[in-house]
Order: structure tokens, then sequence, then C-alpha cells
């Protein structure tokens, strides 16, 4: 299953650069720094990772599958002075030169991609003794703003709530990531060095609350006019439980730490 992104690909680029969390900070104390490696980043989208990767020092190619969210990560880059480089291309097929990167990195995407094919190809393209890093984060359900926007949206859109892509097939978790995950990384020769996640916070408006809302894979079968009008039902309910102010959505990130062996 695969989602267009580059439907809200605007949307995406503002109400998705939330990741807060010192993650390379979690990273180097766990012995993973990227100052002059050489980095592919999977399903780039808008280049929030690609971009903090080149602030580490990183040489990085972003790939995508979506022109319109790999223009949208071309027009921060040129706001902020930066130069990268973006592959238009599916990460199951990058197209890009074998055993050529130190580190293969995928952030809220890895769900989204075909796990054994991706894996022929992250296993193409990085050296030997190379990591591969899967990321994911989001916003934690149980909080309770989450929890009346997720109450809506299931009566709004009934049958969507769900998890996303190849998650929705799996009935176990570890720290997010279904139990069959890891058989297949270690059947492609990755090895798992480590597992952890952090808690953080992010502040939201109601109406960015709204729009960051918008850009989830479950709302993108929708016309912008029908997203609207759910959001329209949203706020007053938001209001009238919590108020019209800035809200602190708690959220998590986790971390799977895997060497190509």
């Amino acid at each position: 299953m695969k989602a267009d992104f580059g439907k809200v690909a605007k949307g995406y680029a503002l109400y998705r650069n939330d990741l807060k969390v010192d993650l390379f900070e979690t990273l180097k104390v766990r012995g993973i720094t990227f100052q002059g490696r050489s980095v592919a980043d999977l399903g780039s989208g808008t280049g929030v990772l690609t971009r903090m990767l080149v602030e580490q020092g990183a040489e990085v190619t972003g790939i995508d599958p979506s022109a319109e969210l790999i223009r949208e990560a071309q027009l921060i880059d040129s706001e902020l002075g930066e130069t990268i480089r973006y592959v238009n291309r599916y990460a199951e097929d990058t197209d890009l030169p074998g055993q050529s990167f130190d580190a293969v990195t995928a952030l809220r995407a890895w769900h989204w991609f075909d796990g054994e094919t991706v894996l022929k190809e992250v296993k193409r393209i990085l050296k030997p003794g190379g990591d591969l890093l899967i990321m994911d984060s989001g916003f934690v359900t149980a909080d309770p703003i989450v929890q009346e926007t997720m109450g809506l949206l299931k009566k709004a859109i009934p049958g969507r709530i769900k998890p996303a892509g190849r998650k929705a097939g799996s009935g176990q978790s570890i720290n997010s990531f279904p139990v069959e995950w890891f058989a297949e990384w270690q059947a492609h020769g990755f090895e798992l060095k480590e597992l952890y996640n952090e808690d953080y916070a992010v502040d939201f408006t109601l109406d960015t609350w709204c729009e960051r809302i918008k850009t989830l894979s479950w709302m993108l079968h929708l016309e912008e006019s029908e997203r609207d009008g759910i959001m329209d039902s949203l706020k007053p309910q938001l209001i009238r439980l919590f108020g019209d102010r800035t809200y602190e959505i708690g959220h998590k990130l986790h971390v799977v730490l895997l060497k190509n062996v």
C-alpha cells in the first residue's frame, strides 16, 4: 500500500517538521556519528531528517517517489542556503551505485516500503559494516487531545483509522516495529545493535494541530474541501474541551539500529 503525500506536500513541509528530540546526541552516545559519512535517506519527504544529517556533516542523498515532496524540500533548502541532492525514485529501486553509502536512514517511512525488496536494495547500496537506522515518530494516543481528535476522525472516516502501511497487517510490535520486521532484517544480513525510544513534546495552536491532522495518511483519499470540513467540525469540539490555546502534545521517537554484516 502506497500513500500519496504529494497531495499535501505544502502542509507536510509546514506541519511535519516536528522532530524536536536531540536525535543526534542519542545516537552519538551509541557510537553513531555522521561527520564525513555518505548517507542515503530513504523516503526523505520534505527533507526534515535529510537537512539534519547535512547539519551533522554528512553527505546526503534524499530518495523519495513524490516529486511534489522533493520540490518542497528544495524550496526549504534554498531558503536555508543548502544544496542537497534528491533522487525521485522509490526506496526499493534507487538506481544508486552499489556499496556507496556508509549509512542508510528512514524516518517515518519504512512501513510504506515493500520489506523484502527494500532490504535487498539497502544491502546493495550500503557498504559492508554500514549502518541502517530505521526511525518512527509521532504523537502518543494517550494524550487527551489526540484521543478526542481520533474519536471524531473515526466517525468522519469510518474504517480508515488503523496502523499505516505494512503496520496494518501485524498483530504484535516491539517498540512500535512489527515483530515480523525483526526476522526480515536478520534474514537479509542486518544485525540488530540496539532498540530505544525517546519522549518529547511539540507545541501546536488549534490551527496548526488541525493542519497537522490533515497530513495524516488516513486523510489522503479525501478532497481538500472534505479535509477542511472535518477540521471545521473538530475545532469547536477541541475549543469546548480544551480551550483555544497552545497545546503541548506528547510525542515518542522510536529508533532501531542495525549493522550490515
